[in-house]
């Protein structure tokens, strides 16, 4: 260590930085080949876009539900804004059954459908999960916390 303790206290920024993104989710940053979907493939094209509660936007940034409204809306197709409204007014479908481009619930607060990710393959989704992660990401559903808050599959 230095005389201005420089060392130290980069050292555990760094490790403070590192272990904040571990406990929050599976971080998978995924470069994907072209899918045969083209809503998934619009999704992972905004891996990194900043996450911003209440927003729909790739300049401004997402939330949850909000990233997903984003995606479908921009193929064309006009979903629910909400977590609830997807939840509730979407077909419900087999976890078992999950094809790209179906949505994936959590229940990460206490409410039913408090999160939402749009499922990409291989037990991955992409999804705005937080303003402590900060950004859209690709995490795994066989993350231990993902599969402790899994709360069910919609099809749009």
């Amino acid at each position: 260590m230095n005389p201005t303790g420089y060392f130290s206290g980069s050292f555990a920024l760094v490790i403070m930085l590192l272990s904040g993104c571990a406990s929050d989710s599976d971080v998978t940053p995924i470069s994907y080949q072209q899918s045969a979907s083209p809503v998934v493939n619009y999704a992972l094209s905004l891996q990194g876009a900043p996450y911003h509660y209440g927003s729909d936007n790739p300049e401004a940034g997402f939330d949850c539900s909000g990233f997903v409204h984003h995606v479908y809306q921009h193929q064309g197709i006009n979903l629910p804004r909400t977590t609830e409204e997807l939840a509730t007014q979407l077909t419900p479908v087999e976890k078992d059954a999950l094809h790209s481009g179906d949505l994936v619930f959590f229940d990460t607060n206490g409410n039913t459908f408090s999160h939402v990710g749009l499922y990409v393959d291989n037990d991955n989704f992409i999804h705005a999960p937080s303003a402590r992660t900060g950004k859209v990401l690709v995490s795994s559903l066989k993350n231990n916390y993902w599969q402790q808050h899994f709360v069910g599959v919609r099809r749009p």
